[in-house]
């Protein structure tokens, strides 16, 4: 089936962008000599469905040299980077995704992925799983499993497994320690910024920056903001999480306390309407709004505009609202991610960990997905153990050996 993309003319910039990441993903490229021998992948079709830039299309080359039939399609529509599809094209995969496309044009390529009948998906957001579960069960009938890139997709997965209706394994390597220790937190916090700052070219010092969740990616966020000079506030649901933040030293309140001092604020929670017609009201002049979170469900666009008088776009993916007292409200890339829509994502440092988790994942399900249930997974720790440690290496550190003494001590019954 012929590939749906912009413009193959497009392909030398993105084979430029997809060299750059490839020369600094080493955990990746260790598997790949592996991969190159023993073609493990021969004969088996896998549909990847995660944000479509040059990290991800490197992936997907590293599972085509092992073998694979790779069908490729974005996970939204502004992270689609239009020339590294163009180059993947070239390099002989297909590839359903153009930059900006409609909904309709979105899971219209979600569906053409799937007429391949794949043996292994790799998921982004829980979009690929959904389908096979509704509208797409005839796509599952060579279907070993898949895996899922993100807490978003993990959540979904896990209110499929605990109604018991998740009818194939899947694998959460966004549960991985080499994947949301790195990615969530150094990806998620550093790519953020880099988005907001691309877009915005403003200061981030001295501000007053409203971070909305404490997970792993809300950390991260509230790392590099305090970093930058910021003044970090959050507003966390949980408890728990919120004490964490008080002593990492962060001030926390709930979100229609900080809608009147934040001048930055950025969603990472995973929920809907996290920030809504309330914050809005009372919001200052001149705030601006972003979301880090999978979905564009977190900033309610929808109230923003029924209040709004008017809006239009005041600078590349900056739309502006104005406010019935004049008071003008800023939103980044539509409410989508900021890290992809307004910028390359995350470093290719970090993602080295988190895709070399996702080719492990598609080989563990292919050697043991016929014996594994309908369930949620996460990979061994000895697989963690193995990525982490070829990183090390790669950055010129070595991890200490315990003696057999140490070890039986360790493991000693009594």
């Amino acid at each position: 089936m012929k590939s749906i993309i912009k413009d193959i003319k497009l392909a030398p910039e993105g084979h430029k962008k997809i060299e750059w990441v490839s020369n600094f993903m080493p955990a990746l490229n260790s598997l790949v000599a592996d991969f190159d021998k023993t073609q493990v992948f021969k004969g088996k079709t896998i549909v990847v469905c995660i944000h479509l830039e040059a990290k991800t299309a490197y992936l997907a080359t590293v599972l085509k040299r092992a073998g694979a039939d790779v069908i490729v399609t974005g996970s939204n529509p502004l992270s689609t980077q239009d020339d590294v599809a163009a180059a993947l094209v070239d390099d002989g995969l297909t590839v359903y995704a153009t930059h900006a496309c409609t909904e309709e044009e979105y899971f219209g390529y979600l569906n053409k992925a799937l007429d391949h009948k794949p043996h292994i998906i790799i998921d982004d957001g829980g979009d690929l799983v959904h389908l096979l579960h509704t509208t797409r069960q005839d796509a599952k009938e060579r279907l070993i499993g898949g895996s899922e890139e993100t807490t978003t997709g993990v959540h979904r997965l896990h209110s499929l497994e605990n109604e018991k209706k998740l009818t194939f394994p899947m694998i959460a390597v966004n549960d991985s320690y080499c994947k949301y220790l790195f990615d969530n937190r150094y990806g998620t916090g550093q790519s953020v910024w880099d988005g907001i700052m691309r877009t915005t070219n403003l200061t981030v010092t001295g501000k007053n920056v409203v971070v909305a969740g404490y997970g792993w990616c809300g950390k991260g966020v509230a790392m590099r903001a305090k970093g930058l000079g910021a003044h970090v506030f959050v507003t966390e649901v949980d408890p728990i999480k919120a004490i964490e933040a008080v002593f990492d030293g962060f001030t926390v309140l709930p979100m229609i306390d900080a809608a009147p001092i934040g001048d930055i604020f950025i969603t990472v929670t995973g929920c809907k309407d996290v920030i809504r017609r309330a914050h809005f009201d009372v919001m200052k002049d001149k705030a601006i709004m972003c979301n880090a979170g999978h979905f564009d469900c977190e900033v309610n666009g929808k109230e923003l505009a029924e209040l709004a008088v008017s809006h239009k776009e005041v600078r590349h993916n900056i739309e502006g609202y104005t406010m019935a007292d004049g008071r003008q409200l800023y939103l980044l890339a539509e409410g989508r991610l900021v890290n992809l829509a307004s910028g390359d994502g995350h470093p290719a440092e970090i993602m080295d960990l988190s895709f070399s988790m996702q080719a492990l994942a598609a080989e563990y399900l292919l050697n043991h997905g016929k014996d594994m249930e309908s369930k949620v997974y996460v990979l061994p720790h000895e697989l963690d153990e193995r990525i982490a440690r070829v990183k090390m290496e790669s950055m010129g550190y070595n991890c200490d050996h315990l003696t057999q003494e140490q070890y039986d001590y360790l493991h000693k019954v009594n």
